[in-house]
């Protein structure tokens, strides 16, 4: 619950348990949810969570029509020896775990691996192996569990580099994953992947259209992943709702006979406006459900027509300019 904890405290909204369920039955539940959802990653807590009528989250989800999966990773670990770079921490006792979690309804999993752009446009190649290796055994530990793996090379846009840099590491770090995961023996048809968009650092100075951010993505897919892995669902990443619509608009046109399914996976872009809802109420109210429903339908239409390369964005969304 620290991540829902952190959003909940900012916008005045008490952290408790029920607090939480409720929220996250309200996002289970949304009417046009099975329209645009094939599954939703929960948090362990929320496996085991009920909706009022006593029916478990991963069962209400599973008879939606929408798969449920979990996050089994714990927390970031700090490399030694680097300037911060991090790990993921997990992987013990990993297999206990997704029995767990199958037991309990879940049928895929979801692992992030973090990593930073430094002032000289790389990742060192000590953060690479060590995180797309150990993205690796996790998804060879799902399988062996019967949990379907996404694996989530997490790539942040803090720091100054621009888009053509972003496309050489992106590919460095993709080329790593997909090698690793292939000398574990994962099977690939089985592994789905959830990277960030290949944007230009925040601070880059450099102007790039969502046309140039989109096509800049498919590049660097088309030069690494393999046809055998059949589904795309970008992370948000920090982006706006509108700005990521575009740019994963912009990709699904530029993606051409490219054989994989490009979509999103957006926990930031669809539930902080959700939070932001709650700002005008004094500290401590209920949570504004039916305005968060209402407001979620509207931010799933926008997804699903970017996912489909049929969203209209307004002049100048999606494109990167420094501020």
């Amino acid at each position: 619950p620290g991540t829902i904890g952190d959003r909940f405290e900012k916008v005045g909204i008490e952290n408790t348990e029920e607090n939480r369920r409720l929220y996250r039955q309200m996002l289970f539940t949304n009417p046009v949810g099975p329209d645009y959802l094939s599954a939703a990653i929960l948090d362990p807590e929320t496996i085991f969570q009920k909706s009022d009528d006593g029916v478990l989250f991963p069962e209400l989800l599973s008879k939606r029509g929408i798969v449920p999966g979990v996050k089994p990773h714990l927390k970031v670990y700090t490399l030694p020896g680097t300037a911060g770079e991090t790990v993921m921490q997990g992987l013990d006792s990993l297999n206990v775990r997704c029995k767990e979690y199958y037991d309990a309804g879940a049928r895929f999993a979801k692992w992030r691996s973090p990593l930073t752009i430094g002032k000289d446009g790389k990742i060192s190649s000590l953060a690479i192996k060590t995180n797309m290796e150990d993205l690796a055994r996790y998804a060879l530990i799902c399988q062996d569990e019967g949990l379907m793996p996404i694996v989530e090379p997490d790539i942040s846009l803090e720091g100054d580099y621009d888009l053509e840099t972003a496309i050489k590491v992106n590919v460095e770090v993709q080329a790593h994953l997909y090698k690793a995961m292939i000398d574990h023996g994962v099977y690939m048809e089985g592994a789905t992947l959830k990277p960030n968009m290949v944007n230009p650092g925040k601070q880059c100075t450099t102007k790039y259209t969502a046309d140039e951010i989109g096509q800049a993505t498919v590049t660097a897919l088309r030069r690494v992943m393999p046809a055998a892995m059949k589904g795309v669902n970008f992370l948000s990443g920090g982006q706006s709702l509108e700005n990521a619509a575009a740019r994963l608009n912009a990709i699904n046109k530029a993606k051409g006979n490219s054989p994989w399914n490009l979509s999103f996976s957006w926990s930031q872009a669809l539930q902080l406006p959700l939070l932001d809802l709650c700002k005008k109420n004094p500290k401590g109210s209920d949570l504004p459900l039916e305005e968060m429903a209402a407001l979620l339908s509207d931010e799933l239409k926008i997804a699903g027509a970017a996912a489909r390369g049929e969203y209209t964005p307004k002049a100048g969304e999606g494109d990167h300019v420094f501020k």
